[in-house]
């Protein structure tokens, strides 16, 4: 079932801080740099793209990593489409993705052309092919019929939003995750770690970004 927006604080006056979860939706250092760490570079990209390359997503939050991703994918020059399916319970307004977007001048223009989708559930752009799955992931996961190649795990901290690291939501991931596809979240907790390893991923820790001594990398064989 769809949540309502989510209320919002503002730290620097343009970082997004969910109240419910007193976290942040991105890094208070660079959120763009934290994406091209973390998702994209954890998950071996943009080596890996090809045409039907899927990437799926556990929190949409700002629409940060759509955007990141989605700017990889063109100026890597890949031919045909990149799928980027999101699942998110609290969806922000569009005039608070716009907000957030605006602090990252690098990816102005595209912010810009995806601006008149902001909301909706499923379109498309030139090389891409969008859908998000509104609801609670525990439940929309599980009835989702297709395989991801790539996970942005990039739900709130484990200690404050423990539903989206569950030990079957972790199952879940792993099941929708084509042969030799990624997994990568900037957590590097245990529990976390140890969750995907019983599903089935081989986990490895990495490097962190800023601040974070370590990351979560993982591949299912």
């Amino acid at each position: 079932m769809q949540g309502q927006p989510p209320d919002l604080e503002w730290k620097d006056g343009d970082v997004p801080v969910a109240t419910r979860f007193d976290d942040p939706y991105f890094s208070l250092g660079n959120g763009l740099s934290e994406t091209a760490h973390v998702f994209l570079a954890g998950n071996g990209l943009p080596e890996r793209f090809r045409d039907g390359f899927h990437i799926a997503e556990l929190g949409f939050g700002t629409g940060l990593n759509l955007l990141a991703a989605l700017k990889l994918w063109r100026d890597t020059n890949q031919t045909g489409t990149l799928h980027f399916t999101t699942f998110e319970a609290y969806p922000m307004a569009p005039a608070d993705m716009a907000r957030a977007q605006a602090a990252f001048p690098e990816i102005a223009t595209l912010a810009e052309e995806m601006a008149p989708h902001l909301g909706k559930t499923a379109f498309s752009l030139p090389g891409l092919a969008f859908q998000m799955q509104q609801g609670d992931a525990r439940q929309t996961l599980a009835a989702w019929d297709a395989q991801a190649n790539a996970w942005f795990l990039d739900g709130f901290s484990p200690a404050k939003n423990p539903e989206m690291w569950e030990e079957a939501l972790m199952q879940a991931v792993f099941d929708h995750t084509a042969p030799q596809g990624t997994a990568a979240t900037y957590t590097a907790a245990g529990h976390v770690r140890a969750k995907l390893a019983s599903a089935g991923f081989t986990v490895t820790r990495a490097p962190g970004f800023g601040r974070k001594r370590h990351m979560t990398q993982a591949q299912r064989p």
